[in-house]
């Protein structure tokens, strides 16, 4: 296998692909599965009002990011934009944050295709299923990045489709056309409460689950680097991001609300260890669906297999992109000639994610404390996509430069960019609010340290730069506006 340290990627992935892999890239167990539970803490339109909050923020989220991506399409966005608009020691942080959520989930998706292959198959152990995926998902990825590209159109395709079914069955019933016509009107008034249960408490809680559910829809960013026409495919897929957030999510939860009553004790029970109570299987076996779970279960295992698939991608070319930078071991910034996938960095996140499934084994506190290390790392990420984009926009004008010159427009900047700073930031820290109750001596300490596990190690990753090598904040009138060098990046 040749490889090579003066090649670059390819551009290889069609619009297409971006705009499935932004479509589907935030349909997943939380949509198909936990968003039942959000209307039992909630109610319906206490969960519908916190997932619009949310959706609102990604979009804005996704457009910040759009304008930099189209800007400056490369790999290692994040990283990249957070070391040239901010300064040196948030990219560094930044990359190897994502790097490492990224590694884990794979770890995490193997695990949870192992527990949903048991639906069918209890007598064969789950680790062996997920070894399977492991290999399939790293042989996906040394092919090409458009291998990579095409599976991922099919994976999110059948869960477009899923949902979209759902959507016209729930509808359906309704309006008394399918199944038992349900009580629409008390079902969504949650008893006279007008939709609303828990209060504040309950819509924050929902807060923390629409924020992860959302988790993904960063990847459009990532895949830039590898477009065949990323001044096009970007603006397409974030364009996309509004409407998705709208029909899957939006609808979804107001079809759940209006069909099962937010007391049924169904809503809480659902996990990838239980498919037969998602709040999906409920509304179709309502609908007169015998093999409602059996469907949803592929639909899932589909699910979790794309989410490790794209782990695989997200977290190897941000590998890449840092060791170009200089911010990790020079050799992950190899590439294979022929195929133009960065191999050495692809293999150390396979070896990561498969050792830290093995732990889930042979050592289960470990595997626990690795994932609650992960767990913030999405919202870190998005935290610095915002500051990184208000610091560009800033120097953009401070520069000299029209706003008009940019291919795509930011919406409601300065708006937001700090919007979503701010809803990103109060989802963080209400991860876990209730474990800070009482005096200081009765806190939940050990809760603590697991659930913000995320936020030390990033502010420890961000210091040890910053001292190390005196990184200082850029001023704006110097910060580098000029695209990375098209080298880098091969032609398909």
């Amino acid at each position: 296998m040749s490889e090579s340290n003066n090649v670059g990627l390819k551009r290889t992935m069609k619009t297409r692909h971006l705009s499935m892999i932004a479509l589907g890239g935030t349909i997943g167990t939380g949509l198909f599965v936990t968003s039942g539970a959000t209307i039992s803490q909630a109610g319906p339109m206490g969960a519908l009002l916190a997932y619009a909050v949310i959706g609102m923020m990604v979009f804005f989220l996704m457009t910040s990011l759009g304008e930099m991506a189209t800007h400056d399409p490369v790999s290692g966005s994040f990283s990249v934009y957070a070391d040239k608009y901010v300064e040196p020691a948030f990219g560094f942080a930044m990359g190897w944050n994502y790097w490492f959520n990224w590694a884990i989930t794979v770890a995490v998706e193997a695990a949870t295709v192992g527990v949903v292959m048991q639906y069918w198959l209890p007598s064969i152990p789950g680790w062996v299923w997920a070894a399977v995926v492991l290999i399939l998902v790293t042989a996906i990825n040394l092919m090409s990045a458009k291998t990579y590209g095409e599976t991922e159109f099919w994976m999110a395709l059948i869960k477009v489709i899923a949902v979209i079914l759902f959507l016209i069955v729930g509808l359906m019933t309704i309006v008394g056309i399918m199944g038992h016509q349900p009580d629409v009107g008390k079902n969504l008034s949650a008893d006279g409460h007008f939709g609303f249960v828990g209060g504040m408490n309950g819509i924050l809680a929902v807060f923390m689950v629409a924020g992860f559910s959302f988790q993904g829809t960063e990847l459009v960013g990532i895949t830039a680097g590898e477009s065949e026409t990323p001044e096009k495919s970007v603006p397409a897929a974030i364009s996309q991001v509004f409407w998705r957030i709208l029909l899957f999510y939006i609808f979804s939860i107001f079809i759940i609300g209006a069909i099962i009553y937010y007391k049924d004790p169904s809503l809480l029970k659902a996990s990838e260890s239980n498919i037969a109570v998602s709040p999906f299987v409920l509304v179709f076996k309502q609908a007169g669906f015998a093999l409602a779970a059996s469907v949803m279960n592929a639909v899932i295992l589909t699910s979790v297999t794309s989410s490790a698939n794209s782990g695989i991608y997200a977290s190897s070319r941000m590998l890449w992109a840092m060791a170009k930078n200089g911010m990790a071991p020079k050799v992950f910034g190899k590439v294979n000639s022929r195929t133009g996938i960065p191999v050495p960095a692809l293999l150390l996140t396979v070896a990561v994610g498969a050792l830290s499934f093995l732990t889930s084994i042979w050592g289960p506190q470990i595997y626990y404390y690795l994932t609650a290390a992960s767990g913030l790392t999405g919202f870190i990420a998005w935290i610095g996509i915002a500051v990184s984009h208000y610091r560009f926009r800033r120097a953009w004008v401070v520069q000299g430069h029209s706003v008009s010159e940019l291919r795509y427009h930011a919406k409601w900047f300065p708006i937001g960019p700090i919007l979503a700073l701010i809803l990103s930031i109060v989802v963080v820290i209400g991860q876990d609010t209730a474990s800070f109750s009482g005096p200081i001596a009765h806190w939940n300490w050990q809760a603590i340290i697991t659930t913000y596990m995320s936020v030390p190690l990033f502010l420890i990753l961000y210091f040890v730069y910053k001292f190390r090598h005196k990184s200082k904040l850029r001023d704006l009138a110097d910060v580098d506006l000029i695209p990375s060098r098209d080298a880098e990046i091969a032609p398909k």
